[in-house]
């Protein structure tokens, strides 16, 4: 029997074809523990991932692992997605890298995202909701450790900026259990208190499990629901949490949030300065002008000439006067001559004549009405005919057998039409 013998490349090269073309070894997602992690010089990471059981070799190159935001380490437990793939020179099967976070991190930041996208639907971090800061705040509380950096930079910081500020501190747990129902119930807590004016929450960096309990549902709608305006002070610089989103306002740091919670001093001593020399400024020209205002009364033509002004006013009095009984004499002058031509006019010289002059247009006008009376129309042999109470004067809208009545000199005969004819007809 002839049998063919592959070459040992060719079993290589037919296995990574195999595995190449499953879909299910394209893309897997596998977690483990690194073990052997060798960072190569080019950039590439090399490293064995294990579980209590198994183990395979494993492979991120440089342009995967440049976006990785941490070093990985012997002992630390990862989560992976890549492929499986046969390594030819070797022969063996390997993990390709594509994309790699610490386990539990991971879960964290699902979580964390999760939470943020639920509050944010429900408005938790929209700008109408945020309250405003006082400008001259009188007492500042704050909820963060007893002990640390972060109190200490708070309590330096307002005591450099503003030192007649009170602050209360209302002391809490900032991390690990019971870190949660500490901070909700210290925030509650300063919300009791009627005189503070702004509430810093927070504590320093550290890892996201540390800032954890600033990323809890309890907390972020305790912050939405207080009273106080709040600043949420979590970490240094790049680290974001849920409370920073809902907070009235976000401070990268714990000092940075006491000068965002307190004026400078020393900036309102000098604004109170400017104000102090405008206001002496303002108050020195209003008294320059009503000076200069003065010194031009006490100059002016009244003053100087009084009796002046009185003879002037005299001589335009009499200049009046003169009109007034000028107007008045022209008023009476007419009335005269309007009287005079009155006594002199014929009417009046000569009633019988207006009496016979009146008595003929009286004639005139009535034998004009007895021209248009209707009366007088019907005594000649004419007749007025009415349909309804209204006058006809055309044969338009009678038709045969409609009532008519027809109004004669001495009486009315109630007609019925027996025909209508136009005026083309006859």
């Amino acid at each position: 029997m002839n049998v063919e013998y592959l070459t040992v490349s060719a079993l290589s090269k037919y296995l990574k074809f195999i595995m190449d073309d499953n879909p299910y070894l394209n893309q897997i997602y596998i977690k483990g523990e690194i073990s052997n992690f060798k960072a190569h010089t080019r950039g590439h990471y090399y490293f064995t991932l294990k579980d209590e059981n198994s183990r395979i070799n494993a492979v991120m190159f440089s342009y995967q692992a440049s976006s990785l935001k941490f070093l990985p380490q012997d002992g630390m437990k990862v989560l992976i997605r890549g492929k499986v793939t046969v390594y030819e020179l070797g022969g063996n099967y390997q993990l390709y890298v594509d994309e790699m976070i610490e386990d539990g991190i991971g879960n964290l930041y699902i979580a964390y995202e999760q939470l943020k996208k639920k509050l944010e639907s429900e408005g938790l971090f929209d700008k109408k909701y945020k309250k405003a800061l006082p400008k001259i705040p009188k007492t500042i509380g704050i909820v963060t450790a007893s002990t640390g950096a972060a109190i200490k930079d708070i309590l330096t910081t307002i005591k450099r900026r503003y030192p007649i500020c009170t602050t209360i501190l209302f002391p809490s747990l900032v991390q690990g259990g019971g870190a949660t129902k500490d901070i909700v119930s210290k925030i509650e807590l300063a919300n009791t208190y009627k005189d503070i004016d702004v509430l810093i929450v927070g504590r320093g960096g550290g890892s996201i499990e540390d800032l954890w309990a600033f990323n809890e549902e309890e907390v972020a709608r305790a912050i939405f629901n207080s009273r106080i305006p709040i600043i949420s002070a979590v970490g240094h610089e790049v680290d974001f949490t849920i409370a920073d989103f809902v907070a009235d306002l976000r401070a990268p740091t714990p000092t940075a949030a006491a000068e965002l919670a307190v004026p400078d001093v020393v900036s309102i001593l000098n604004l109170l300065e400017n104000m102090r020399v405008r206001s002496t400024n303002v108050i020195k020209s209003i008294i320059q002008n009503n000076y200069n205002i003065l010194k031009k009364i006490e100059n002016s033509y009244v003053l100087k000439q009084p009796m002046a002004v009185y003879e002037i006013k005299e001589q335009r009095l009499d200049n009046l006067m003169d009109r007034l009984n000028k107007t008045i004499q022209n008023i009476c002058d007419g009335y005269k001559i309007k009287l005079f031509n009155l006594k002199n006019s014929y009417v009046l010289n000569n009633p019988a004549m207006l009496y016979k002059f009146k008595q003929q247009e009286l004639t005139s006008l009535i034998t004009k009405l007895e021209v248009l009376n209707p009366v007088n129309t019907i005594s000649r042999g004419y007749a007025i005919l009415k349909q309804d109470n209204k006058i006809i004067s055309s044969v338009k809208g009678i038709k045969k057998n409609d009532i008519i009545n027809i109004s004669l000199r001495d009486g009315t005969l109630i007609s019925k039409v027996v025909e209508v004819k136009n005026e083309k007809e006859f």
